[in-house]
């Protein structure tokens, strides 16, 4: 992230960075000025001493007189911090002022020397090895005067050492250094005074601009004398009566939006150009299960994974269609939303997103399937029956069996399904009475033992169970009591362990038991019979619901028996919820609220 600084510390270091450029730019070229003036001014003076001894060398170099030469050198700048050395034109050294001319190697590679000899006055700056300090050599020809182009009989050099003038140039730098910092110091407060009385007026406007965006939109800013920054002022304050009128106006009509939204059973999502999600009301959130900040600026592929309503989405965002259609979502379970995708247009009649209105149709959906269901299941099963009745009926009465013991096979079978039709005639009663209207209440609760509910069912199932070699272990406390409604409980009990029977297998085992767990009554029917599949726990107690059609009609079952047991349990504002494992058994239990004393 940027970091934003303030304009003061802005426009004060420019200012003075601007200032600290100047400054060093001037010593520099002032330094630099008086190092060449210093540096001529040297130059001078060695080519006056270098003329000046031209005058006395000259005789001694035709015929050449090394001793008188050196003599010279070493006496000419006894006073003087200057060298001074006699060179011969093929670069020999005949003298010189600091040490013995045979010892010192040939100076004719030297460039000042060779500038000298080839007529010129000769200059060069370079370290001394000799000395070991950098040095100004100046090299002057000698050559006799008058004559066509005199021949150069040699060269003297003079040369002097640097240090002296550095610490005086050094000692210079210095001064205008701690000078160029006072004024440095002087320029830099002069610049913090400036920045700080040109950004303070807009400190004043940018705090009165936070006040504005923090809803104080009756304040108003003071106008500075600046022509420009009052105008920015005054500007300012007309935005701000402006925003306050437009949003008084804008927040009425969102209140107005929000609350028809708010009162909407209908979930209502908005969706940008991207299928992102720009607004919702409170109905959505119930849909989605999710909180406004889960949802808002997600995409809607991500909170409502269903290729059919993307589908849906994408066709009004690309192409403007209006779609419609049910869709199914599995999130704690199936979810069943009826949904209505319309295309959202801005000002200028563009596409700008979708308007997705959804209502949940779960329940009427399943009570849709129920009932049709129902519908088809209660035909089937009356009309088996019926029509094997019809068939017989029509064979006996059109003479065609003579045979008395045929008769009696036939009207066997006739009653067989007469008591089928009959059973189920029954159930459905008893389902009816037990969903009828509260105001005629057909479940009569009382505080009544357990146990006895328990081995009345036991005692009606046990000569079925004896048929089969079967057990039935019953496991509850004396004391224990629950307010019931004891023909009630008994017959869903006997319903749980009338299945148990007819689906285990000989010389298995029943267990029966009651017992209070977390304040409430479980009432268990465990079996060791052929267990059910996973994918038939969900539907086993709709009506009609069969795991296995033609076994369950063949053991005699009405199919209504579950529906009976969850109707019972439901009356008593409890639940009952199986366990079962296919080929290791099942496990019903009825739950029920807390019990009373014991």
């Amino acid at each position: 992230m940027i970091k934003r600084r303030r304009l003061v510390w802005q426009l004060y270091p420019s200012y003075l960075l601007l200032i600290l450029i100047a400054l060093l730019a001037t010593g520099w070229y002032a330094s630099y000025a008086m190092r060449s003036l210093y540096m001529s001014q040297v130059r001078q003076d060695l080519l006056h001493q270098a003329r000046f001894l031209t005058y006395q060398l000259l005789p001694l170099m035709a015929p050449l007189d090394q001793p008188a030469l050196d003599r010279i050198c070493k006496q000419a700048v006894l006073d003087i911090p200057t060298r001074l050395t006699v060179i011969l034109s093929d670069g020999q050294v005949v003298g010189d002022s600091e040490t013995d001319p045979l010892k010192m190697e040939n100076h004719g590679d030297r460039p000042e020397i060779e500038q000298a000899l080839a007529g010129r006055i000769g200059t060069s700056l370079r370290f001394s090895e000799t000395l070991g300090q950098q040095m100004m050599y100046l090299a002057y020809p000698l050559k006799p005067e008058g004559g066509k182009a005199p021949a150069i009989q040699g060269v003297v050099r003079v040369s002097l050492a640097l240090t002296a003038i550095e610490w005086q140039l050094d000692a210079l730098r210095l001064r205008l250094a701690m000078g160029g910092i006072v004024v440095a110091v002087l320029a830099s407060l002069v610049c913090l005074v400036i920045s700080r009385r040109i950004s303070r007026p807009i400190q004043i406007m940018r705090q009165s601009a936070t006040r504005f965006a923090q809803g104080e939109l009756s304040h108003r800013l003071v106008l500075p004398q600046t022509a420009e920054l009052a105008g920015l002022a005054q500007a300012l304050n007309q935005m701000a009566q402006e925003l306050e009128r437009r949003i008084q106006a804008i927040v009425q009509q969102r209140n107005e939006s929000e609350a028809v939204l708010s009162s909407m059973v209908e979930g209502v999502v908005a969706l940008d150009a991207d299928e992102r999600i720009t607004h919702h009301n409170a109905a959505a959130l119930r849909l989605l299960r999710g909180s406004a900040e889960s949802l808002q600026g997600r995409s809607i592929q991500e909170v409502m994974r269903n290729r059919e309503l993307h589908h849906m989405v994408r066709a009004t965002l690309d192409y403007g269609d209006v779609g419609q259609g049910d869709i199914v979502l599995y999130q704690t379970g199936e979810q069943i939303l009826n949904a209505h995708c319309t295309p959202l247009f801005g000002d200028q009649g563009r596409r700008v997103g979708a308007l997705l209105v959804m209502n949940d149709v779960t329940q009427f959906r399943r009570l849709e399937t129920m009932r049709s269901d129902f519908a088809a299941n209660v035909s089937h099963e009356i009309k088996t029956p019926l029509t094997a009745i019809q068939g017989f009926v029509e064979t006996l009465c059109q003479g065609s069996v003579a045979d008395p013991e045929e008769v009696k096979k036939f009207l066997a079978i006739i009653e067989r399904h007469v008591k089928r039709l009959t059973a189920i005639v029954d159930d459905l009663m008893q389902l009816a009475r037990i969903e009828q209207d509260t105001e005629k209440p057909y479940v009569r609760l009382e505080s009544v033992p357990v146990q006895p509910i328990l081995q009345a069912a036991v005692q009606l199932c046990q000569p079925a169970a004896d048929e089969k070699a079967m057990t039935i272990d019953m496991v509850c406390e004396d004391t224990l009591k629950s307010r019931l409604d004891a023909d009630l409980m008994e017959q869903a009990i006997v319903n749980l362990l009338d299945n148990a029977v007819k689906y285990n297998p000989p010389h298995s085992r029943i267990e029966l038991s009651a017992r209070v767990k977390d304040g409430r009554l479980h009432i268990q029917v465990k079996d060791e019979g052929i267990g059910i599949a996973k994918k038939h726990l969900s539907r086993l107690f709709e009506r009609f619901y069969r795991v296995d059609k033609a076994r369950s009609r063949r053991m005699g079952g009405t199919g209504l028996g579950l529906a009976i047991v969850k109707h019972i349990v439901q009356a008593h504002s409890g639940q009952v919820t199986v366990e079962s494992v296919q080929g290791k058994g099942s496990t019903f239990t009825i739950v029920l609220p807390a019990v009373s004393e014991r």
